[in-house]
């Protein structure tokens, strides 16, 4: 099926405490969001350009944070409240007097994004969260039509919603429910509802619906294999209730307004907060918070949030580019120039308006603004780059030229963005930095060559920019990346310029740079080809997947540089280039990019990110890459990250979306691996390349990670009260992609303390195994998990321990006192193979226990330790309870003993069978003991 018919119907690592010292390093989370005095402020709340215009949207959004920032109030014990919010208007949307030009906000900085559902009816609202537990989310997910009020009976208040996504995205908490395991069962040897706390009360029933009406038809039906109940059992919660907690369960139930915490968390539940947090209750994660240890509750009520509504406007961009004597040295100069090129040329969008500043020890404005209409003010800009180097290096000279350039056409500064690019030192650069702040413009900064001011990224972070770093190794095509990282977060994806290949080589005479790259059906329009050499002009031949040679390509050999541009469609397919180097020590490479095919069908895209924009050696990085087709993620893609130090040294890591180690989710979308390898003090670069091979590749169509909690329906007197059923869920629900490539490059991020000469102590214990299951079949328990490594997820552990408990809180507070398990026969596999071991658990008694819980810990071959593993339960022993449909708050084995699972019918039926043997024994005992006249009153259990 043609994919756009097909689409129509559709812990961060916690160190081991003694070797490293903890503490608290800035994250590469994009938002602008700051605490002031009790109150966040800089919440961005982005409406996506293919929202159709309603104002009414606007108003929804202001009543909804409204509602919301009283209940955190509440919720957080009158310590948080939402102080000022800007909501981003489209550009597309028609102008309004009352709304501004945004400053540094922009859609990739946004908070909460309300944009279209990633398939048609699925308006569940959620918050992506990729990280470990404490760690910030990305951003949280509405749709207009919640937004706008249409979802409330399925998911509750809007406002009391955002909370629960609020603290999923700012505290890095985690639900309490889960729609893959509803139902545990517990130590009371009864079946409960997933749930926090076990306070919330309702029943469980089969609710069918057919022809447009719905029916509660029966009771919930035990399944034999995991003796819970069937797939369709649902848990409708009580209309009318007065427990308080939790919010991370299920905001919408009127009497809900607390967090569970430690006295009322249910550890039982087999919840993703007890399995990412350690079994810790949402408040003990939220009070260890950052945000929590800074502040102290209020006294009195907080204001009411001030609304910003800022609109979208063309882009302002001026590129403020280094040409002092540095710049002369390691072809710094000619290679920023084919940068620079290959922005003006393909990457910067249409309407932008585009100038140019020089700079050395003084500055000059190059080319005013012009806007960009086609393809002549592109080709008029490039006459104005640099042609010669020499002098010093001022940047804030650089900068202030820049501002004025913006100035000179009536525009005002405010989302202005500066590209500013400089390989050198420059000791003045504090003396404009807060000035730059206060500007209102955003600053990029290409940080070239070692020597680079990283003062400058203080600029960028501040102001909501990019910082990348280029090396002087030309064959790692780091300045070209880093230009083409640079296309706009404002506009629709559809508009964005796409890279697809990224590649580079050192050769020698004659020696040949081939290779292929794909066109798939998302992109092809407006497609690019960029090769350029150090020395002189290669042989280049290009085919199309027809096998059609392109002769087309235009030469600049002032530049070294040669291109094809193809305005409209491309031919989907194979494209196969052959680049044969004229010279000696010649540096070939290869760029190209396209944008989307069609308007009404998501590019496949990739972002790469690290979890921290500073470290300090040893502690680890965790590198990320998401492959998505709007909003849906792509599994089984085949991704590598290049890490390039400031020398141009590169490490190569394969990431894995295999939900070990690094990477928190299995198939999610987001392919992570730790990084280690430093070489040395400075900034590294991060480039992402990712390849789906044809049949291999798949589109995730489940519902995401962290939905917010479906209601199916309320109990109301007795009686079930059902909304409308949800999209079904099938977790084998997937398409197949086509094949792709993509390229890449992430924010660049800083090193310190890296020791000159390689450290021979083992800095690095393994991974915390994160993916422990198990399963029990007649008295045996069969484990499964995925092997860490010696060093994090690398080589091989030496050995394994296992530990049993009846206790979740004694495994997790004091794993060494556990039972262990004799592992002797289990010998340790190379990192993120399939690990099985199955044993027999001992000294456990029938009569005491029904649960046993279990950990692993993985041990290298320096003795170091890995975290303790996520706890999994295994019930034993298990009978066929009987189990009350509907739920009271803590039932208590002693009170309520357990009861046979039998329906009232066949209960009379083995009532009267049991009276009509029992008779019959009686009969016969009362005649013998007549025969023998010896009477005595009879026995019986009744």
């Amino acid at each position: 099926m043609p994919l756009q018919q097909h689409w129509g119907t559709m812990g961060l690592f916690r160190s081991f405490v003694f070797l490293l010292m903890l503490y608290l390093l800035q994250g590469s989370n994009t938002s602008l969001v700051r605490l002031n005095n009790n109150g966040y402020e800089g919440i961005i709340i982005a409406i996506d350009p293919a929202v159709p215009e309603n104002e009414m949207l606007i108003e929804k959004i202001q009543n909804m944070v409204i509602d919301a920032s009283t209940y955190l109030f509440e919720a957080t014990e009158k310590r948080f409240f939402f102080k000022n919010v800007s909501i981003l208007i489209p550009e597309n949307w028609k102008n309004i007097n009352q709304y501004k030009r945004p400053k540094h906000e922009s859609y990739t900085h946004a908070d909460v994004r309300v944009a279209p559902p990633a398939l048609p009816g699925r308006y569940e609202p959620y918050t992506k969260q990729f990280t470990a537990c404490e760690e910030k989310g990305e951003y949280i997910h509405l749709t207009p039509d919640f937004v706008l009020g249409n979802k409330q009976n399925e998911f509750g208040p809007s406002g009391r919603l955002l909370v629960h996504e609020w603290a999923h995205l700012r505290w890095g908490v985690f639900d309490e429910y889960n729609d893959d395991e509803p139902f545990y069962r517990a130590k009371s040897r009864k079946i409960e509802a997933t749930r926090c706390s076990t306070g919330i009360t309702g029943l469980n029933r089969v609710y069918v619906c057919e022809g447009g009406s719905c029916v509660s038809d029966r009771e919930c039906r035990i399944d034999s294999k995991t003796n819970l109940y069937q797939k369709n059992c649902q848990f409708f919660p009580d209309k009318y209730q007065t427990e308080k907690t939790s919010i991370m369960f299920m905001q919408g139930i009127d009497s809900v307004t607390k967090f569970c915490n430690e006295k009322n968390h249910n550890r039982e539940a087999p919840s993703l907060q007890n399995k990412m947090c350690d079994y810790r209750s949402t408040w003990e994660v939220i009070s260890n918070s950052e945000d929590f240890k800074n502040t102290t509750a209020m006294s009195a009520p907080p204001p009411p949030p001030v609304f910003s509504l800022l609109k979208i406007s063309e882009r302002i961009v001026c590129l403020v580019l280094d040409k002092s004597g540095s710049m002369a040295t390691s072809n710094r100069l000619n290679r920023m120039n084919q940068a620079a090129q290959h922005f003006l040329l393909q990457t910067v969008e249409n309407g932008s308006w585009v100038g140019m500043v020089h700079f050395d020890s003084s500055a000059s404005i190059r080319s005013n603004l012009i806007q960009i209409i086609s393809s002549n003010e592109r080709r008029k800009l490039l006459e104005s780059l640099p042609t010669v180097a020499s002098g010093g290096t001022s940047i804030c000279s650089g900068i202030e030229s820049g501002f004025q350039a913006i100035r000179n056409a009536y525009f005002q500064l405010d989302g202005s963005e500066i590209v500013l690019l400089t390989d050198g030192e420059d000791n003045t650069v504090k003396s404009c930095t807060e000035k730059v702040k206060q500007s209102g413009a955003i600053i990029h900064f290409i940080a070239l060559g070692p020597n680079a001011a990283l003062e400058v990224k203080e600029m960028s972070t501040a102001t909501g920019g990019k910082y990348v770093y280029a090396s002087d190794e030309g064959q790692n095509n780091g300045l070209i990346d880093a230009f083409a990282a640079l296309a706009s977060g404002n506009i629709d994806a559809s508009q964005q310029s796409i890279q697809l290949e990224s590649k580079g080589l050192k050769l020698n005479s004659n020696d040949w740079m081939n290779g292929t790259v794909i066109i798939d059906s998302t992109v092809g329009k407006d497609t690019f080809f960029l090769i350029t050499w150090s020395q002189q002009l290669p042989s280049i031949s290009l085919f199309d997947p027809n096998g059609m040679s392109m002769e087309n390509f235009t030469v600049d050999s002032t530049s070294k540089m040669a291109y094809l541009n193809i305005p409209g469609a491309t031919k989907v397919g194979v494209w196969t280039y052959n680049i044969q180097a004229k010279t000696s020590s010649e540096t070939l490479t290869i760029t190209v990019n396209s944008r989307a095919a069609n308007s009404f069908v998501p590019p496949i895209t990739v972002n790469a990110k690290v979890n921290k924009d500073t470290n300090s050696y040893p502690s680890p990085l965790i590198v990320y890459a998401e492959i998505l087709q709007g909003y849906l993620p792509i599994l089984g893609a085949n991704v590598t990250a290049f890490i390039e130090s400031k020398f141009g040294e590169t490490e190569v890591l394969e990431l894995l979306d295999n939900g070990a180690g690094a990477d928190s989710f299995k198939n999610d979308g987001v392919y992570s691996r730790y990084f280690t390898t430093y070489k040395e003090n400075g900034a590294y670069n991060l480039k992402v390349r990712a390849h789906g091979g044809e049949n291999a590749v798949t589109r995730s169509l489940r519902h995401p990670l962290n939905t917010a909690a479906y209601i199916p329906g309320w109990v109301v007197d007795g009686n079930i009260e059902g909304n409308p059923p949800r999209p079904e869920n099938d977790e084998d629900t997937q398409t197949n992609v086509e094949s792709f490539t993509r390229t890449a490059t992430g924010d660049a991020f800083v090193v310190s303390n890296v020791p000159q000469s390689p450290s021979l102590l083992d800095l690095f214990p393994p991974s915390q195994i994160t993916d422990l299951e198990a399963t029990s079949h007649e008295n045996e328990i069969n484990l499964t998990w995925t092997a860490p490594g010696d060093d994090f997820d690398v080589g091989k552990v030496q050995q394994y321990i296992i530990r049993i408990s009846e206790s979740i809180l004694d495994l997790r507070d004091n794993f060494d006192d556990a039972l262990q398990v004799n592992t002797t026969a289990l010998l340790p596999k190379e990192a993120n193979s399939k690990e099985t071991f199955t044993f027999k658990p001992g000294n456990i008694s029938e009569e005491n226990e029904t649960h046993i819980f279990i950990a692993i810990q993985s041990v290298d071959k320096s003795n170091l330790t890995s975290k303790v593993s996520n706890i999994v339960q295994v019930a034993l022993f298990v009978q066929e309870d009987y189990t009350p449909d509907e739920i009271h708050p803590d039932p208590s084995p002693d009170k309520n003993p357990p009861k046979s699972g039998l329906s009232v019918s066949a209960l009379v039926l083995l009532v009267v069978g049991s009276v009509v043997i029992v008779s019959l024994i009686l009969s016969i005992t009362i005649c013998i003991l007549n025969k023998r006249r010896k009477p005595s009153r009879p026995r019986t259990g009744f």
